[in-house]
């Protein structure tokens, strides 16, 4: 879990750069859309739409945008049609990486895709190659010096969490999917901070990445987020704190 959990805190750390390169709202604006298209446009009755939503207003993303991708979502308003699709690859060292897609044009998502793993030292692989390695589950992460141990627990495992683990400066909080709303607004209500709190694909095992290996993961999975037609990125890779603190 180590290796989910370091990539998380990575891209926590790097989220106002993202924002100012204006990716995050156009990501998150997709996800409103397809969501509503799905489920339909009331977040009470769609559980992916209130959990997108919910993530919009994490990012401070103004009110007028999210009713607008809304409507786009349920034909209120005209809009782009995205299709949702997987990709599945190895990076360096043989590190295993899950990519979700959310685009107008697969054909051009997937040479980008493509173009993307092979120009950082990865491979596109066929469908199933590594999916099976990954488990989706709910997954927040508390720092040690928040709380007690014994604290997290009770009012986790209270909620429905599967498991509570350590690893290193925090702790990992695992639910199933359907718990993951009442999880978190549990740990919520009881006034311990998360830096992570999502539903997310954790690899089985991970893969530990040394010196140049590890820094060309990083740079593909920079990569792959930065590209317009991705969605979220998963990786089994566990990265040394030494090159993650190479980072700022």
């Amino acid at each position: 879990m180590a290796g989910h959990s370091k990539w998380a805190n990575i891209k926590h750390r790097k989220g106002a750069a993202d924002a100012r390169r204006g990716k995050i709202f156009t990501k998150l604006t997709k996800e409103i859309i397809v969501a509503a298209r799905i489920g339909g446009g009331d977040p009470g009755a769609n559980p992916r739409l209130r959990k997108a939503v919910n993530a919009a207003k994490a990012e401070n993303m103004p009110k007028d945008k999210i009713e607008r991708a809304i409507k786009k979502g349920t034909g209120e308003l005209a809009g782009v049609n995205y299709e949702e699709s997987t990709y599945e690859g190895y990076g360096p060292g043989g590190a295993a990486i899950l990519v979700e897609s959310l685009t107008d044009n697969k054909n051009r998502a997937v040479a980008e895709i493509r173009h993307i793993f092979s120009k950082h030292g990865g491979s596109l692989g066929e469908n199933g190659s590594v999916a099976w390695m990954f488990d989706k589950k709910g997954y927040l992460v508390v720092e040690k010096s928040a709380v007690d141990e014994d604290t997290l627990m009770e009012t986790a495992l209270e909620a429905g969490a599967e498991d509570v683990r350590e690893d290193g400066a925090n702790f990992e909080v695992i639910s199933a999917p359907e718990d993951f709303e009442a999880v978190k607004e549990a740990i919520e209500q009881a006034n311990i901070p998360s830096l992570t709190a999502e539903v997310t694909m954790l690899p089985q095992n991970t893969t530990t990445l040394g010196g140049n290996d590890a820094e060309k993961m990083i740079r593909l999975m920079d990569a792959l987020e930065d590209c317009d037609d991705v969605q979220k990125v998963y990786t089994n890779a566990d990265i040394p704190d030494e090159v993650m603190e190479g980072l700022d």
